[in-house]
């Protein structure tokens, strides 16, 4: 593929990153890259379309109260529920990060969208992220009546989140057959029923040495950003080859929630996710798959500075209940 065909807005994003200043996030370290996070929130960043309502909440989590915030769309309810996980390679990203994702998830899906502040890498590695989220999701699906929720039960993310809805939805399957691995802590015994997993460019199955890591590494994500957050995250290979930590590394995927998986064709992650929908596949789980081939990592959050991005949020609620 030639860079050439980066959809012009992409481009424009990108130029807009180069004329800030701003080196790898593996140079500027956790500090620096968080600082410039909550820069980027003070100032405001895109906007996404309006939605009847937002509650900032706290929920139960197996190290304190997890920080989420509902938004809920026009109408009196009551919806199916998304829980939204943001990414961020598990360093960065918030809430706020993702707000206008998540309104334009809400307002195209009909759905009240639940996303999570999980905890973050270094100070708390894997696998807090990941209990962070089954917590958040089980808590949704025991508290229908707070959320104003018809019961249905999707899990979306990008990126990193991609991975915890992924590792999520797998959890569910697994300990509703009676599987439980170590290494991962779950203090409830609410199994949630998931009727979607949505994972938008998601972080899983990437490899060095694939093709898109060789090509793509650079143009938002460099190899040595993937490779900080990999030890962020995981701290060693061994971690890494958990099925919590990277879910490529399941061996069944029987019982697991249909997937729609979608990838951008200038993204270091990408054939990591084209991987993982092709495993799923293979173990007979309904998957949509979709390539925005024009597209760089990232787009979706570019909420009215990338056009396409609506068109990926609009592909991923015509996939929810």
């Amino acid at each position: 593929m030639d860079i050439d065909d980066i959809h012009p807005d992409a481009r424009a994003v990108l130029e807009r990153r180069r004329s800030l200043g701003l080196g790898p996030l593996h140079e500027l370290g956790v500090r620096r890259v968080r600082f410039l996070q909550r820069l980027t929130e003070a100032m405001g960043g895109t906007s996404g379309p309006a939605v009847a309502a937002t509650t900032d909440m706290r929920v139960p989590g197996p190290d304190g109260d997890i920080d989420v915030r509902a938004y809920r769309p026009e109408g009196d309810g009551p919806y199916p529920t998304v829980v939204f996980f943001h990414g961020g390679g598990f360093v960065f990203g918030s809430i706020e990060t993702h707000d206008a994702l998540c309104r334009a998830l809400a307002t195209e899906s009909d759905s009240v969208v639940l996303s999570v502040d999980y905890r973050l890498a270094p100070e708390d590695p894997f696998p807090a992220a990941v209990e962070d989220a089954y917590a958040a999701t089980a808590w949704a699906a025991d508290n229908p009546e707070k959320l104003r929720s018809t019961g249905e039960l999707s899990v979306v993310g990008d990126s990193a989140g991609g991975t915890l809805a992924a590792v999520v939805a797998l959890m569910a399957a697994e300990r509703e057959a009676g599987i439980e691995r170590e290494g991962v802590t779950v203090e409830t015994d609410v199994v949630p029923d998931i009727d979607r997993q949505a994972l938008l460019y998601p972080g899983v199955g990437v490899a060095e040495g694939q093709e898109s890591v060789e090509e793509f590494g650079g143009l938002v994500l460099t190899q040595d950003d993937l490779e900080w957050f990999r030890d962020c995250y995981y701290g060693d290979e061994a971690t890494q080859r958990h099925p919590y930590a990277d879910p490529i590394h399941a061996d069944d995927f029987a019982g697991v929630a249909p997937a729609t998986v979608l990838t951008a064709g200038f993204d270091p992650l990408r054939d990591g996710g084209r991987a993982y929908a092709a495993k799923l596949v293979g173990d007979g789980v309904d998957t949509t798959f979709e390539e925005f081939d024009d597209m760089i990592h990232g787009f979706a959050t570019e909420i009215g500075r990338i056009e396409r991005a609506q068109e990926a949020v609009e592909f991923v609620a015509a996939d929810l209940p």
